[in-house]
Formats: C-alpha cells, sequence, structure tokens
C-alpha cells in the first residue's frame, strides 16, 4: 500500500498530525518574537496547520507580510494544505514545495523561524534535524522540532514488534541537549499528555473504520486494517506507557 494514502487516510480526521494539540500550537506561536515580515521553513509540513497558524498570527490581513515555505513528499497533504492556505490566509507569501524536505536546500541564514514537527526521520535523526534547521536560520530567529522520546527504556518485545531500535530515539533529556549540542539556546518544551497521545491514536481507528465501511472494494483495505490493528496493539500494550512526545523551541544565538 502507498505509504502516502495510507497516512492519508489513517490521519483523515486529524487537524493536527502528531500528538500535540491547537492549544499548544498556539501556547508555543503565542510568545514568538519574530520582527516584521518573518520568513518561516516549515519542513515535513504535512496539512500544514503549524505554518499557517504563524501566518495568521504574523501576517496582516489574509497573512499578508508574512513569506511561509512548507515541504512536504505526500501529495495528499501538499493538496490539503493549499486548500487551507487558500480558505485561511489568501494573500499570505506561501511556497508549497511537493518534495522530500532533505532535497530542499535553503539559504543559510534566511529564515526567522524554521521547523521539522514529527519529521526528523527526513534529516537521519534529532540532532542532524536541528543542525539543519539551525543552518536556515537567521541569528536570533528560532528552531522547533516536534520529536518524540522514550519515557522509560522499551521492553525488547516492544523493539522487535514495532521495528524500532533503542537508539531510533533519545530521552526527553537527550532531546534538549542535542539542540545545546548544536549550539543553540533552548526555550521552552511542551510535552503530550496522555489525553493528546490517546486522541492522536484513537482517531487513527475511527478513521479507519469509515473508510473501511464506505470503501469496501479497495484493494488495500485488508493491509490498511491489518496495519492498523497491529499499531493498535503496539501502543496499547507497550506505546502508551513508553513512548512520549514534545514540541521543543530553540533559540540561535545572535553572535
Amino acid at each position: 500500500m502507498d505509504r502516502w494514502k495510507f497516512f492519508a487516510i489513517t490521519h483523515g480526521d486529524h487537524v493536527v498530525c502528531n500528538p500535540t494539540s491547537i492549544e499548544k500550537l498556539d501556547e508555543l506561536i503565542g510568545p514568538l518574537d519574530l520582527g516584521p515580515g518573518p520568513r518561516v521553513l516549515d519542513v515535513a509540513s504535512g496539512k500544514g496547520e503549524f505554518i499557517v497558524r504563524v501566518a495568521e498570527r504574523f501576517g496582516g490581513p489574509g497573512g499578508l507580510g508574512v513569506h511561509c515555505v512548507a515541504v512536504d513528499i505526500s501529495p495528499f497533504c501538499v493538496a490539503d494544505l493549499t486548500a487551507k492556505v487558500a480558505a485561511r490566509v489568501p494573500e499570505a507569501d506561501f511556497e508549497i514545495l511537493e518534495m522530500d524536505g532533505a532535497e530542499y536546500r535553503a539559504e543559510p541564514a534566511a529564515f526567522d523561524l524554521a521547523a521539522c514537527i514529527g519529521g526528523s526521520w527526513v534529516f537521519g535523526g534529532s540532532r542532524e534535524t536541528l543542525r539543519a534547521l539551525a543552518a536556515a536560520t537567521r541569528p536570533g530567529g528560532a528552531v522547533l522540532a516536534g520529536e518524540p522520546f522514550w519515557k522509560q527504556e522499551p521492553a525488547a518485545e516492544y523493539l522487535a514488534w514495532s521495528g524500532l531500535e533503542r537508539p531510533s530515539f533519545g530521552t526527553h533529556a537527550e532531546n534538549v541537549e542535542a539542540g545545546e549540542a548544536e549550539g543553540l539556546v533552548p526555550l521552552l518544551a511542551l510535552v503530550s499528555n496522555g489525553d493528546e497521545w490517546d486522541r492522536y491514536e484513537t482517531l487513527q481507528w475511527r478513521a479507519t473504520a469509515r473508510y473501511a465501511d464506505s470503501h469496501p472494494d479497495d484493494p488495500d483495505l485488508a493491509e490498511l486494517t491489518t496495519r492498523v490493528a497491529k499499531n493498535r496493539h503496539e501502543y496499547l500494550t507497550w506505546g502508551r506507557d513508553t513512548l512520549g512526545w514534545a514540541l521543543y523551541l530553540f533559540q540561535k544565538p545572535r553572535g
């Protein structure tokens, strides 16, 4: 089954495609100081709720005065984001690129805010992601990453079932330290709670069930429902107690 079709179906009911909430996005965006006419980069932007909310916060009517670059490889996400921009910030200077984020070549120090929320696989890991974002950010600008972390040591059965490895993620402390190791200043870490995780996971169950009811002849249906059932068992058996998630905001030093 096509990877991006699977994601589009299972995340059909999601506004934010990771285990956080609109409230946490607003809590993070509200205090940002990006200056007039900010330039914003969002790699692996998904449906783009974050970058659209940034455009609403820092642009004038219709997003006027902010320049945004959103990069995502999924044609489904790109279509969703394109429609969202047209509906909510039609006057914003928005560049939407359907491509692998690792292949996007940002001009050095060109952005006031560079973000990658839940897509560190694009760059090969948490620290590599922060390094790439920092390179694209001006001195004094903001770097934002959304990243899983181990809440406790993962059970061997969990790793075997999921295909993950212990080095796949760091701890919460290690995620903050990764930014410090890249010369960034930690400003904020917003950790997702159980309700946010449950919402993220269980919305996938509902979307899949609805899709199965309405598309009984889809040749991918058996694989779709099998994979979602496997993911559900993984989350309920191990993941809910073992894997965390947080938004990490850093500042790039001015000098």
